[in-house]
């Protein structure tokens, strides 16, 4: 509950900040350390896209932690590209889509639009799924302009419909209101 009312909270200040579609959002004097922190948000969205992860150490802390792992954190740009390019493998025709981001010297959030198609059944759809999903993207910087943290926040209604396509042992997740 805490995370979706944080997310629900930045969501509405990057609103707040920019009402145009696919735009960046700078703290008041946008930064140098502010703009190179978006730069390298934008550098890691496009590994997402491409699937290649050899230049994230441009972008990424050695010692990096991904909070929003699968399976829990993911310490280590190692194990971060490693994760990466697992992800990339399990989709095809991944898109992602800037709705709004804000940037200051700390952090980056980004609002995202994701949309692919499941090429594995590991993430709960069976092969061929298109999906869709918006998410609230967190990163925070180190003085090098590298991200040492992240964390993604999904709707809850979004992730059900992700795994209500998931095998539960024979039964289906009922996300429907019952009244």
């Amino acid at each position: 509950m805490k995370r979706t009312l944080f997310a629900l909270a930045v969501i509405a200040y990057c609103i707040s900040c920019n009402t145009n579609t696919g735009t960046s959002t700078t703290s008041a004097g946008s930064s140098d350390a502010a703009q190179k922190n978006l730069a390298a948000a934008h550098g890691v969205n496009a590994a997402v896209i491409s699937g290649n992860v050899s230049n994230l150490d441009s972008f990424i802390a050695q010692d990096a932690v991904d909070h929003s792992g699968m399976t829990g954190d993911i310490k280590g740009l190692d194990s971060i590209k490693a994760e990466l390019a697992k992800v990339h493998m399990m989709s095809t025709d991944i898109k992602v889509e800037t709705v709004k981001e804000f940037a200051d010297n700390d952090y980056v959030f980004q609002w995202l639009h994701f949309t692919g198609t499941a090429a594995t059944s590991d993430m709960g759809m069976p092969v061929g799924t298109k999906y869709e999903m918006n998410a609230m993207e967190v990163s925070k910087f180190n003085s090098d302009g590298k991200a040492t943290d992240h964390w993604e926040f999904m709707e809850p209604a979004e992730m059900m419909k992700m795994m209500q396509q998931q095998n539960t042992g024979g039964m289906k997740m009922d996300t429907t209101k019952h009244k």
